[in-house]
């Protein structure tokens, strides 16, 4: 198997593992748990595979007290994301929530032009409004009944606080960081909230079956560090943009995993008011300059530079 070959094929491991979310959530959800307490697990866990990734790529886990108050925020922006999403689950089918958390890149493309001066092309201004027009789609089904508004609601605001949070960490000093390392400490403060948001809605109780375990363990292994391994691997060996471009099986993996397996109905108008967002997203990532910051988040393990070089970069 050739190098491009291979990174297309990580690329795709990494979206569809990231798109497992609903696979491993929604059964926790039938079994008792709250969006809350599955967050509260999920990072709990993902914490300390990070750390062992950052520890095997010879990384340490010194910070600047200049560092804490953004990585608060980001972390704070990170859990609210995560919180909204996960809660949008019990409001509407999970494929169409993810499908449309999807819009964060035109989020983010939307957010460059208002406050960093970033242009907005013609193209993105139609990509724009056929995505609008895929959630309209998608808000009114064939037999006139609508989308859940509170959840519809939840996932843009899910979509609003991501987007906030790469353009956030793309221009700000954490810019210089490994990106590993801001990922680790933004789930550390995450997770932070996320115990607190469980204290202040009543807390939660532990999953009784060991089944529920391995359900949360997997969320912490699989659309976490799978992903995050093969997404690297896929940037390094195929660029950014096609790597970003994949990106569009994220939705497709939920829908596919909603309709199989929890009996999710998608019609025919839902279809295509996902292949309208999908479709819109993936042209603004193709075409537009908005790439690199989409993907550099998700850039977890960047080599280690030359000792010469490493002395002008911060671990």
């Amino acid at each position: 198997m050739n190098d491009k070959i291979k990174g297309y094929l990580l690329g795709a491991i990494a979206a569809a593992t990231y798109g497992m979310n609903p696979l491993f959530a929604l059964p926790l959800y039938k079994e008792g748990l709250s969006p809350d307490a599955v967050l509260f697990f999920r990072y709990l866990f993902a914490i300390p595979i990070l750390a062992i990734m950052i520890r095997a790529r010879g990384r340490n886990f010194r910070i600047e007290s200049a560092d804490i108050t953004p990585l608060a925020i980001f972390g704070l922006l990170f859990a609210l994301s995560s919180l909204a999403l996960f809660r949008s689950y019990t409001y509407m089918n999970a494929g169409i929530a993810s499908t449309l958390l999807f819009v964060y890149p035109i989020m983010v493309a939307v957010i460059m032009f208002l406050f960093f001066s970033e242009k907005i092309t013609a193209q993105t201004l139609l990509c724009i409004v056929m995505a609008l027009g895929g959630i309209a789609m998608l808000f009114e089904g064939n037999d006139g009944h609508t989308l859940s508004l509170k959840g519809t609601l939840l996932v843009m605001a899910s979509a609003l606080c991501y987007a906030i949070y790469i353009v956030g960490v793309n221009n700000c000093r954490l810019k210089e960081m490994a990106t590993i390392k801001v990922s680790f400490y933004v789930l550390l403060f995450g997770w932070a909230v996320i115990a607190i948001s469980s204290l202040v809605s009543g807390g939660f109780h532990l999953p009784s079956r060991w089944y529920m375990w391995f359900y949360l363990l997997m969320l912490a292994l699989l659309p976490t560090a799978v992903s995050l391994l093969c997404t690297t691997s896929a940037i390094k060996l195929i660029g950014a943009t096609p790597t970003a471009i994949l990106g569009a099986l994220e939705p497709v993996t939920a829908l596919l995993f909603g309709v199989t397996i929890f009996d999710e109905v998608v019609t025919p108008r839902d279809w295509v008011g996902v292949v309208m967002i999908i479709t819109s997203v993936t042209i603004i990532v193709a075409g537009g300059s908005i790439t690199s910051t989409l993907v550099r988040f998700r850039k977890m393990f960047p080599r280690l530079l030359p000792k010469a070089q490493n002395k002008s970069r911060r671990q």
